[in-house]
């Protein structure tokens, strides 16, 4: 079988999630290609994984190029022949279902829908757009249950599928008490302060400026306690601004782009992900794994990621700096318990979120589009007056 992921973005989650696939799939013998920016993190690791990387010159949102990034990943799409088309985020997913327009089996994958993103006039067209493009699509494929509510909601008609998120557990393993001990000496890091640690892009979808208002909260509670925003993004300047107005900006620490997040997982006390929006955030799953327990916002896949006993506790509203403070306050007062609840947040993991259940539900996925190659009744090729 000749698959073709399509991505863009080339960094975060997404590029974690495309890469995992590609690694799983090239051990079965299939023939994978990946087609994205040139230069990011993505192409490299895609490659290292085994694929063929093909270079596909994109931005980040929509613009006035987007026609032309549709053309050329067409031309690319023919030159591939692949048996499943895999498209990755908004982005790909407008370029490539324009592109190829249901011409060959498509599995679209919105890794969080793109009018949750948008707000306004372009909320409304991209809701409209996904209503249109849902045709180009053999399947839609969310990463939560609340995504696809969310899709359905929004009266997007397509063939469903769920597949959560799944981390590699040979990767992100539990780390003892040595372990952190030894990832706190190599950070600089004191062993006696209370740790909180955020994964993630540095953009309004992650929500650190809520992070950065609920911290002085903390500061106020538990002058000791230190914040380590971990990831680069276009946000960067800003936060730091944020960071030099808190009562002491010392206790903070923005560390940029990492290339393996391990180390500072393994030295938290807690990880905290303050999403405005998600399909189901990686960076928790691998926290998990290396049995750290997690604090996030109530967005699409936070409830489906987390222990169930630990909904009412880990779970705080969206933009909500207030609840936020005080649930971080309480938590990191309370080191041992931290502790406690790393242990189950593991054991979650490993039963619910291993990558090779992703990967073989996925391949269950193409093998059944590419069996019957049907297009479902009520969809068509037609393209859309407005667009």
């Amino acid at each position: 079988m000749t698959i073709l992921h399509v991505s863009q973005p080339t960094d975060g989650g997404v590029a974690r999630v495309v890469v995992d696939l590609v690694r799983g799939q090239r051990a079965v013998g299939c023939r994978v290609l990946v087609a994205c920016p040139p230069g990011g993190r993505l192409a490299q690791e895609a490659a290292a994984a085994g694929a063929r990387v093909l270079d596909w010159p994109a931005e980040r949102s929509p613009g006035p190029g987007t026609v032309g990034e549709a053309w050329r990943l067409r031309r690319i799409i023919r030159g591939a022949a692949p048996d499943v088309l895999h498209l990755h985020s908004a982005k790909a997913g407008l370029a490539g279902r324009l592109a190829a327009r249901g011409a060959v089996p498509t599995v679209f994958q919105p890794h969080a829908w793109s009018f949750a993103a948008a707000e306004g006039v372009l909320a409304e067209v991209s809701l409209r757009w996904e209503r249109h493009a849902t045709r180009w699509a053999r399947i839609v494929l969310c990463v939560s249950e609340q995504e696809k509510a969310d899709g359905v909601a929004a009266g997007l008609v397509a063939d469903w599928r769920v597949v959560p998120n799944g981390v590699d557990l040979a990767h992100f393993t539990p780390a003892d008490q040595a372990s952190r001990r030894s990832a706190r000496m190599a950070l600089g890091l004191e062993q006696s302060a209370p740790l909180a640690v955020c994964v993630g892009r540095l953009c309004r979808q992650k929500g650190q400026d809520v992070l950065l208002d609920a911290w002085e909260q903390v500061q106020r509670r538990l002058p000791a306690a230190r914040l380590v925003l971990v990831g680069g993004g276009p946000d960067a300047e800003a936060l730091a601004g944020r960071v030099r107005a808190l009562p002491d900006p010392s206790r903070v620490r923005l560390v940029g782009d990492v290339a393996d997040p391990r180390l500072w997982l393994a030295g938290a006390d807690l990880v905290v992900l303050p999403s405005r929006w998600e399909g189901m955030a990686l960076a928790p799953l691998e926290a998990m794994a290396c049995g750290r327990p997690v604090l996030l916002t109530d967005v699409p896949g936070a409830r489906e990621c987390v222990p169930p006993g630990e909904l009412g506790r880990s779970v705080v509203p969206p933009e909500n700096s207030r609840a936020m403070g005080e649930r971080l306050a309480e938590f990191l007062s309370d080191r041992i318990e931290c502790e406690r609840r790393g242990v189950l947040a593991g054991s979650h993991v490993a039963e619910n979120h291993d990558i090779r259940q992703v990967i073989s539900q996925v391949a269950a996925i193409y093998r059944t589009i590419v069996r019957t190659r049907v297009v479902p009744a009520g969809r068509t090729s037609r393209v859309p007056q407005w667009f």
